[in-house]
């Protein structure tokens, strides 16, 4: 089927769905009237022209998280006489209730070019979904990039018209169908450092998924359900001004809870993994009861240790100060006997709830507290409690205290790791016995489950590589037993680069004691005392000892739950005390802070940032402010959340629900670069890995356990020869050697599109391989001898020439373009290093000019090949190239003076080729490097500037335009050079 086939097929089902199309608009002011006549009859006025003017003018903004609240909220507006204007956009009390109509080929003029949008759904005229289509062969992602590129493009329609208001993108080639959030620019783009933006498949509640666009109609578009979808089920994150959607396990678990409460048929839980957005969903859940008429109050209840920095801001941008002051709970207790409407949903801590149901106890000031007394005009409220976390020491605690002081209350419970009657009783702490109540006891019903298996099969989560550690030749370890910490920090400082991906990732080191964590930090402190240092971070709670209680009241609820280190703090408190400040001291030193042990909470979240903080590369924030390993008892194995998380060196022993939580920090998805999450085990805890899996997986053992490990590295070593191989074929059926050099001669984009697909996938399974920690010598040899290193790196560079030129041909909307080239995902990241960055090629260049030619360890053309072959440099690389081919071997030039030789040398070969194109053209060699300096500063192509250059030769209008047209053949690929990849606006007109 063409495109123009799914667009009518799919109309037409809208049609079926009560949609009105609307075939008479076709253009920005038809979009207007409609739009218009809409707000007059739902607002009940009749705006003048000029008040529509103005009321445009106020609606209209390019910042799309100001735009998803206007629509979502009562507008005030002034009219022409003075008086006020209460308005809304759409029909916020009732979605079902607006207007639902469906448009086609909207055509709008930017400042650059014209832009044609595919499918638009109108709720009261205004534009909340676009839907993009391509034909069966084309892959949805090049919707996808089709949106990015429209909404990169200067003057486009979401800043400056009203599809400011889209709130959602549908993408689909009728087969495959994917949506995803609207977002400001920051959250919305395609680069090789991030992953690509949230996309989102339907499912049903069993998880299954509903991909053909029919089918996908049926079940997200029906009109009152895209209302609900955008009114409840859409997030908006203040701290981030980001647009969020809920994914379908979320939605269904929401719906459940309200339907439990609406029945009143008792407490509930739900089973949703670690890493699938429990936070987000219960917060969801308990915010949309505010309009639950069938419940008096609501507390969504969160453990205070478990939240960022972030998450704590989120919470209290929608209630102040609701987890923060952990000891202030009179602000609790008040919003609980208070009858606003703004306080029937309140966000609160478990602490702050134990204390106000705790009957015994004091203020701070030494009065007594009588808040269970004054709480007793809620024990016959309806109140539900909806936990973040349901299993922590604390809800045990509370749990018969809130059953018997509210009897008609119902408690919902949040888990990723239920506790069965197989997990209930194990050793949490070395040498004690721990038990908790089963979830179904405490909450009698499952409501929902997303288990990890389930979400590894979405690539929501990554699976794990586990390396069970086996020190060469030493007798062998029972499970369990320690190996000595010495060499346990060796086998870390040799495998952590492995481990990281050259330290693109970073890692936690999760010990058994708080005595083991200060011993291994010396240790890493002494073996690395003659190496370029890994930044190592520590963390564990400060003992609360005598004369510092009430600076520390803030620690005694934050480590309520780590039970290990609770107990470890009863023994040589003040040594342990001593040995955190040494270790704050140097963190202050390393990173030029002023912590104190009395501001450990604010040590803490440091600690959390700058694991986060290792998203940005260091072109932006160098390493040295980085963690690179931070070495932790119990903090941070439960709740802490990084995608640059990727690995965990464990020395303690870990069972059932720790074990899984504790191994989930490390698979939150990001790109191809974070294939899975990486285990180095030194306790040879497979018996209980495999038991943990088997629990936890909701299904048959033996596919769990293949869904959730990756392959052992023999059979990812298979894969590699297989694609390794494929490629071989493809160059010897094009009548090529195999060979990096031969690749130029293939002929044809369609052939050059194949082998983009077939280098990448021998480089992605080349990146898995990369962070396996357990390849033995064997191993590697084989993998070298399937691509030799040399050649890999040079099929690299070949693959950056073909990917460039083959991406130039993408959404020119040309025929000649072959289908093949236009479904084409380049995948950078794969082949940018981490290591080589901007600052070591430099060294490197400097390092080459001080050695004279005998002595070299790098040729020319070595470093050059180096270079090609990163995909940072993958615009610049011709121009540095260059750079080191004007270098004398043995010059001995410094780094400062190889980056002031490489700025000087690009702003002279600038100007040359200015020069000789000014020349060439008859035009001034300074007006034209005004003009294009201008445009490199701005990235804007100004047309009338260009016309401004030909000024003085007072040419005819037509001739003007014939040389205009020849300057911009030679000037376009000159910009883009210049621009490095980035966006030039108003440049696209003139490459049609």
């Amino acid at each position: 089927m063409t495109e123009k086939d799914i667009e009518d097929f799919f109309i037409h089902k809208l049609e079926l769905l009560k949609y009105s199309y609307r075939p008479d608009i076709h253009d920005y002011e038809a979009l207007k009237a409609n739009f218009r006549a809409h707000f007059d009859a739902l607002n009940a006025v009749k705006l003048t022209d000029s008040e529509f003017s103005r009321l445009l003018a106020q609606i209209i903004s390019p910042d799309v998280f100001a735009s998803a609240k206007h629509l979502r909220e009562r507008n005030s507006f002034e009219r022409d006489d003075g008086t006020p204007l209460h308005y809304t956009l759409v029909n916020i009390k009732d979605w079902c209730k607006n207007t639902f109509e469906v448009i086609n080929q909207l055509r709008m003029n930017t400042e650059s070019s014209y832009h044609r949008y595919d499918v638009l759904l109108l709720l009261n005229g205004v534009p909340v979904v676009q839907i993009e289509l391509k034909s069966h062969q084309i892959t949805p992602r090049r919707a996808m990039q089709q949106i990015i590129e429209y909404k990169n493009d200067a003057g486009n329609g979401y800043n400056k018209t009203l599809l400011c208001f889209l709130q959602l993108f549908i993408v689909s080639n009728q087969i495959d169908t994917w949506y995803f959030a609207n977002n400001n620019l920051r959250h919305f783009h395609f680069n090789a450092d991030e992953r690509f933006l949230p996309l989102y498949q339907f499912a049903d509640e069993n998880n299954k998924k509903i991909t053909h666009l029919d089918a996908f109609a049926d079940k997200f578009l029906a009109k009152c359900t895209l209302g609900e979808m955008i009114s409840h089920y859409m997030v908006l994150v203040a701290s981030e001004q980001k647009l969020l959607m809920m994914r379908p396990y979320q939605i269904y678990a929401v719906k459940a809870i309200v339907a439990c409460i609406h029945q009143h048929c008792g407490n509930g839980y739900i089973w949703h993994t670690t890493g699938s957005g429990k936070t987000l969903t219960s917060f969801k859940a308990a915010t949309l009861l505010k309009s639950n008429p069938d419940i008096d109050k609501c507390l969504f209840v969160v453990d205070r240790k478990d939240l960022d920095r972030q998450t704590r801001e989120e919470f209290n941008k929608f209630q102040a100060g609701c987890v923060e002051e952990n000891t202030n709970t009179e602000s609790l207790v008040s919003r609980l006997l208070s009858d606003d409407y703004a306080d029937k949903v309140i966000v609160t801590t478990i602490q702050k709830l134990g204390i106000a149901l705790d009957d015994e106890g004091t203020t701070q000031k030494g009065k007594k507290r009588h808040y269970r007394e004054r709480l007793k005009a809620l024990q016959d409220k309806r109140v539900v409690f909806i936990f973040d976390e349901c299993h922590r020491s604390q809800f045990g605690e509370n749990h018969q205290a809130i059953k018997e002081f509210f009897p008609n209350s119902q408690l919902f419970g949040f888990t990723g790791t239920p506790i069965f009657e197989e997990n209930a009783s194990y050793q949490q702490i070395e040498g004690q016995q721990a038990s908790y109540k089963t979830t179904q006891a405490i909450f009698q019903h499952q409501l929902h489950s997303y288990t990890i298996t389930h979400a590894i099969e979405d690539r929501n989560v990554l699976r794990f590589h586990v390396n069970y550690y086996k020190p060469e030749g030493n007798p062998p370890k029972k499970a369990g037993e320690g190996l000595a910490k010495r060499a346990i920090v060796e086998a870390i400082l040799a495998k952590h680069a492995a481990a990281t991906n050259d330290c693109r990732f970073n890692a936690i080191f999760a010990t058994a004691s708080i005595d083991d964590a200060i011993e291994y930090y010396a240790l890493f402190k002494e073996l690395q005392a003659d190496a370029k240092p890994l930044n190592i971070a520590c963390i564990f709670s400060p003992p609360l000892t005598s004369g510092d209680k009430a600076q520390n009241s803030n620690i005694s609820t934050l480590v309520n739950d780590l039970l290990q280190e609770k107990e470890d703090n009863k023994h040589n408190p003040e040594q342990k005390k001593s040995a955190l400040m040494a270790i704050i001291a140097d963190y202050n030193a390393r990173y030029g802070t002023n912590y104190s042990i009395n501001e450990f909470d604010l040590y803490y979240q440091d600690v959390q940032k700058r694991i986060k903080d290792q998203q940005y590369p260091n072109s932006d924030l160098s390493h040295s402010q980085k963690i690179d390993i931070v070495i932790v008892v119990d903090m941070l194995l439960t709740g802490f959340d990084s995608k640059y998380l990727n690995t965990l060196y464990v020395d303690k022993n870990l069972k059932y629900h720790s074990l899984i939580q504790a191994f989930s920090r490390t698979n939150r998805v990001l790109n191809d670069t974070k294939p899975y999450g990486n285990i180095l085990d030194f306790r040879q805890q497979q018996e209980e890995v495999d038991t943990a899996i088997n629990l936890f997986s909701g299904q048959a053992s033996r596919a769990a356990q293949e869904i959730w490990l990756v392959d052992k590295a023999p059979v990812v070593i298979e894969k590699y020869q297989t694609a390794v191989q494929a490629l071989e074929s493809f160059m010897q059926k094009n009548d090529l050697a195999v060979a990096p050099s031969e690749v130029a001669n293939i002929k044809g984009d369609k052939a050059r599109a194949n082998f983009v697909n077939l280098f990448k996938e021998i480089q992605r399974i080349k990146t898995q391989l990369a962070q396996y920690t357990d390849l033995t010598e064997e191993n590697t040899a084989t993998i070298e001898q399937i691509l030799p290193t040399e050649q890999l790196q040079g099929f690299k560079r070949s693959y950056l020439d073909v990917a460039q030129r083959l991406r130039e041909l993408q959404g020119k909307q040309d025929e000649s373009v072959a289908p093949e080239v236009e479904q084409l995902d380049f995948e950078f990241v794969l082949f940018a290093s981490a290591v080589i960055d901007y600052d070591y090629i430099m060294t490197l260049i400097a390092r080459y000019s001080q050695e004279s030619p005998e002595k070299q360890k790098m040729s020319r053309e070595q470093l050059i090949d180096l270079i090609q072959s990163d995909a940072k440099f993958m615009d610049e690389r011709d121009e540095i190239a260059a750079y080191i081919g004007t270098l004398e071997m043995g010059k001995s030039l410094s780094v400062e003076a190889i980056h002031a030789g490489y700025a000087q040398f690009k702003a002279d070969n600038f100007a040359r080729v200015l020069r000789d194109m000014a020349r060439q053209h008859g035009l001034d060699a300074v007006a034209l490097q005004d003009f294009v300096a201008g445009v490199l500063r701005r990235m804007v192509f100004d047309g009338e500037q260009l016309s401004e250059l030909f000024a003085p030769l007072d040419l005819g209008w037509k001739l003007r335009g014939q040389r205009e047209q020849a300057l911009m053949v030679d000037l376009i690929p000159f910009l883009h050079q210049c621009a490095k990849g980035r966006e030039i606006s108003g440049l696209k007109i003139y490459e049609q």
